[in-house]
């Protein structure tokens, strides 16, 4: 390594789909490798992405038995992978990065060589700081980025859209689509869907996002959508919110253009108001803010000064509790991956009981025997 160089373990779940997390850590690790670190990728679920680091020349392993020199500082998403990687490298600190709101994987893990907790936006650090406890002087904020060498500009909007696409990993005909479909007749406009769950999930994104004019989209999409230039509606199977607008951007920003954006639920009729919104000379100076607060250089910078930071806390002693500390840690995370676990079976048995109950009473014979059941117990005629 050259001077100043650091060697970073960056663990994720998985590196197997173009998801979110696995972008993010994709561009970051390329990125920390151009600028003479060492990076190393961790995850026990490896595929293209991991073939996609591999390429560039940028270690991935799925055993951290294969890692031979200890990193300087651990980069931890998701908590499995992260208390996997400290328990392995007993004399290295940590930054956790949390980028889900809900997701128990995304739950930060206490243990006392983990110096700074990191959410991708506002609504995560609420996460961090109301629910689970981490203490704000080691908490903070380093937004989300794009990486705008790879999504360039397009040319300018049109004064009125013509072509609109749903970029979306989770788009279904069964959740969404619909309502966005019918939105996108009313005004007039050529829809194509692109995502994981659509069967066509697109491998370079930054060249198919010039040719609409407006996007649907949200969190990490939407953002890389408005940097190109195309108008940006947000929704999602989580919810739809508004047109992006310059009144709008730097509040939006702050929730990553994610869940706490989609306010209410997937209507045509409010689809509909948002499309009629679409200003080309708005979109445009969205995407030039964007371009100029959004890169992924700056967050770099940022989160390479934060492992600095980390690092040199560790070497005055800050995190350095012992083997009967850390034990107790571990346990303690032991306990609570196990009633999660079973928290999430007791939930999917549930939910197959109901789904099952749910189509027995589809069933004419079985439903007409239901109803008699229930108007005897209300002591009603069943004629």
């Amino acid at each position: 390594m050259g001077a100043g160089a650091l060697r970073v373990l960056i663990t994720n779940h998985s590196l197997s789909d173009y998801t979110g997390t696995e972008l993010y850590v994709r561009d970051l690790a390329t990125r920390l490798l151009a600028r003479g670190h060492t990076p190393v990728v961790y995850s026990t679920r490896l595929g293209r992405v991991a073939d996609d680091l591999r390429a560039a020349t940028v270690p991935v392993t799925d055993d951290l038995n294969s890692v031979a020199l200890p990193p300087d500082v651990i980069h931890g998403q998701h908590n499995p992978e992260t208390m996997t990687a400290l328990l392995h490298f007993t004399d290295t600190p940590a930054a956790y990065f949390c980028h889900g709101w809900l997701a128990r994987l995304e739950s930060p893990p206490r243990f006392p060589r983990i110096l700074r907790y990191v959410a991708v936006d506002d609504t995560c650090y609420d996460r961090l700081v109301c629910e689970e406890a981490i203490p704000v002087e080691r908490a903070r904020v380093i937004l989300n980025f794009v990486d705008l060498a790879r999504f360039r500009p397009r040319p300018p909007l049109p004064a009125k859209p013509s072509r609109a696409l749903v970029f979306s990993n989770y788009a279904r005909e069964d959740s969404y689509l619909g309502a966005v479909r019918e939105a996108c007749r009313r005004a007039g406009l050529a829809l194509d869907v692109v995502g994981r769950r659509a069967g066509n999930a697109s491998l370079q994104p930054e060249q198919l996002l010039g040719q609409y004019d407006l996007v649907f989209a949200k969190a990490r999409c939407a953002l890389e959508a408005m940097a190109v230039g195309a108008a940006v509606v947000l929704c999602d199977e989580a919810g739809a919110g508004a047109l992006v607008t310059t009144r709008e951007l730097e509040a939006l920003r702050r929730v990553n253009f994610g869940v706490r954006a989609l306010t209410s639920k997937p209507d045509a009729d409010a689809l509909a108001r948002e499309i009629a919104r679409y200003d080309a000379s708005d979109a445009s100076e969205v995407s030039r803010r964007v371009r100029a607060s959004a890169g992924i250089e700056p967050a770099v910078d940022e989160i390479v000064a934060l492992y600095r930071e980390v690092i040199d806390e560790y070497a005055a002693g800050v995190g350095r509790e012992g083997v009967a500390a850390e034990g107790r840690a571990a346990a303690a995370y032991l306990r609570w991956l196990t009633l999660s676990a079973r928290a999430e079976r007791e939930a999917a048995a549930h939910s197959t009981t109901a789904r099952l109950q749910a189509r027995l009473l589809n069933l004419p014979l079985v439903g007409r025997l239901a109803r008699v059941v229930a108007r005897r117990a209300a002591g009603k005629s069943t004629r």
